[in-house]
């Protein structure tokens, strides 16, 4: 049986409960300081995200980049897929501390790289270099969740994961904003890498002593799969030039668009659980969920600032706080995930989840109608964001009943390649349609309907509802995460 085929969860081994926990939650004795250690990490993450993508449409603009928009986005989750493979397997036989640290390292390095760019492709390959960070570090924090927490506490801390989003989400928009108009957007990707220090200091000498090191630390070390590791540069070098061609929509454009799928589709099929692409039920539909639900939404989400901004005449600093009230109910809904009466009915919610998710990315171009209050769509995106914290939280729970404690790390390195290649998928579709319908002149308008600059509300809708039926398609995978029983598997 390959490492990603779906196992029952009778079969998953249980982890040791430390002496000293007398049966606490995440943050009692035997795990506080690991518990804050890595949910900074995680906060870490989300600051930056928050604060970034508020920045994103000056910086571009600025640029000269409006074009690349979409680019700057996807760069990210193109190396982070590469990122996600090396760290499954160096975090399965080495433990996640080294990927982790790296990871981190790595994350502030490409901060500093986009926020020195004169350039637009500087800037992008800054956003590679953070993406490649990024995968170390979020596989090797679910080897951690994996190895150092009881099943119980699992959906707990997937819920503080979510929780940590909040004032990132409040505090980030708005300071990212206020940074951007006053001292430029350089400082918000030059002053997040001064974050890292917390992370290092505190969650480190945490995980060393309860997460560090292979699993069976007497077994023989086992080397680097260096096939999958041959899968992973194909998957990120194929989705590169995938979203390289949709840049560029010419007929010329179809050598790098054949090129990248050539590379991208045997990768896929390598690396993803068999049965994937065709919803098998158990691991494959849970992984396959991963990325309808953040491909569709977060591609969406890539636009909703530039929308604001050039359509509605929002500030940068209103643009990204519109998104606030998401991170409020992100959390609300992961947190409504993990309560232990709810397990029983987790698929339901997951279906539930998804039509939230579409109902949100199917209203928000209803902005681009003058009459339309912008506040609405504030409320439409906390509606979506409800929806992905009660999916996203499941989809890491059920990963982790169906793996063994020595596939975890291949099995989140899956979980994550697909929620950043139907990323990269859905921005270059996205990106493409965009730009198709002159969304690379809206970059000249900063008000709604003129304003000095030209409008192009069209650019906009052809990447909303086409994610809106995405998402769709997610409701109907949501209720294929059971597992196949062992006699007709």
């Amino acid at each position: 049986m390959s490492a990603l085929e779906p196992r029952a969860p009778e079969r998953t081994a249980p982890v040791p409960v430390p002496a000293e926990s007398g049966g606490g939650g995440i943050m009692g004795v035997a795990y506080r300081t690991l518990s804050i250690g890595i949910i900074s990490v995680i906060f870490l993450i989300a600051f930056e995200a928050t604060a970034v993508g508020t920045a994103m449409p000056v910086a571009a603009r600025e640029l000269e980049g409006i074009g690349l928009y979409a680019f700057a986005f996807s760069a990210y989750f193109t190396t982070s897929l590469f990122g996600m493979v090396l760290s499954g397997q160096w975090a399965d036989r080495q433990g996640p501390l080294r990927p982790l640290t790296v990871g981190i390292g790595a994350f502030a390095a490409g901060l500093v790289c986009s926020g020195t760019a004169g350039v637009m492709w500087v800037f992008v390959l800054g956003r590679a270099v953070q993406g490649f960070g990024g995968g170390l570090v979020i596989v090797a924090l679910y080897v951690v969740v994996s190895r150092a927490y009881e099943e119980r506490l699992r959906p707990a801390i997937m819920a503080a994961f979510a929780a940590s989003w909040v004032v990132p989400s409040i505090v980030g928009p708005l300071a990212s904003g206020t940074v951007t108009e006053h001292l430029g957007w350089r400082w918000v990707f030059l002053g997040i890498p001064a974050l890292v220090v917390v992370p290092l200091v505190v969650a480190l000498p945490a995980i060393r002593r309860s997460a560090s090191g292979p699993v069976d630390p007497d077994a023989p070390a086992e080397p680097f799969d260096r096939r999958r590791i041959r899968l992973a540069l194909g998957i990120s070098v194929g989705a590169g030039l995938l979203q390289y061609a949709a840049q560029d929509p010419r007929w010329l454009s179809l050598l790098p668009a054949l090129a990248g799928a050539a590379l991208l589709v045997p990768a896929v099929r390598g690396l993803l659980p068999r049965g994937t692409y065709r919803a098998r039920r158990g691991l494959p539909s849970v992984v396959l969920l991963r990325g309808v639900a953040a491909g569709s939404f977060i591609a969406a989400e890539s636009f909703v600032p530039l929308m604001l901004v050039t359509q509605r005449g929002l500030s940068p600093t209103l643009a990204g706080f519109s998104l606030a009230l998401g991170g409020v109910t992100w959390a609300l809904g992961s947190w409504i995930q993990s309560k232990g009466r709810m397990e029983p009915y987790r698929e339901r919610l997951m279906v539930l989840g998804m039509l939230m998710v579409t109902a949100a990315i199917a209203g928000a171009p209803a902005v681009l109608i003058a009459w339309v209050p912008v506040w609405t769509l504030a409320l439409a995106w906390g509606l979506g964001c409800l929806g992905m914290g009660l999916v996203v939280g499941s989809t890491s729970v059920l990963l982790m009943q169906l793996s063994a404690p020595e596939e975890v790390g291949a099995n989140s390195a899956a979980l994550q390649i697909s929620d950043a290649l139907a990323n990269v998928v859905l921005l270059a579709g996205g990106g493409a349609a965009f730009a198709a319908l002159g969304g690379g002149a809206v970059g000249a308008a900063h008000a709604f309907d003129g304003g000095g600059g030209a409008s192009h509300p069209g650019a906009f809708v052809v990447v909303f509802l086409p994610m809106a039926c995405v998402a769709l398609v997610g409701a109907w995978v949501a209720t294929r995460l059971e597992p196949v029983p062992a006699a007709e598997a």
